[in-house]
């Protein structure tokens, strides 16, 4: 999935491709990346399903959604895109497409421009973009 990310990235942003998939200067920048589900067996996707992460990154999604203004939520496929309802829109941008996994990248992320469309939303309301160079 990263390298999908780090493809689009290019394709929308004409970022250079990093070498390392260190995302800590994303963060340094404000980006928050979150799993709904934050550990995984090793080589069993979903295994940690139902064990209590949903909870908690669901109270992420909402206090984040109730006490900031303006920012910018990216929801790669389905499974994401469910959090939506914990989303105010009217306080919010929200972005939506396939998820960047190598079996539905082509199915809709590829060309969904996600960080152009960030930074256009965050320069309307008065916001830096963010320099998505890592």
């Amino acid at each position: 999935s990263l390298k999908n990310i780090f493809k689009e990235l290019h394709e929308d942003t004409g970022a250079i491709i990093p070498q390392s998939g260190n995302l800590e200067k994303w963060a340094d920048r404000g980006v928050l990346m979150l799993n709904t589900v934050l550990t995984v067996r090793e080589k069993q996707p979903g295994s940690h399903r139902n064990q209590g992460w949903e909870n908690f990154t669901d109270a992420t999604i909402k206090t984040l959604s109730e006490e900031q203004e303006n920012l910018v939520f990216i929801l790669w496929g389905k499974f994401a895109q469910s959090k939506k309802e914990l989303i105010d829109p009217s306080k919010h941008h929200i972005i939506e497409s396939a998820h960047p996994s190598p079996y539905s990248a082509s199915n809709g992320f590829f060309g969904s421009r996600p960080f152009s469309k960030t930074n256009q939303y965050l320069e309307s309301v008065g916001k830096d973009p963010i320099n998505w160079q890592l």
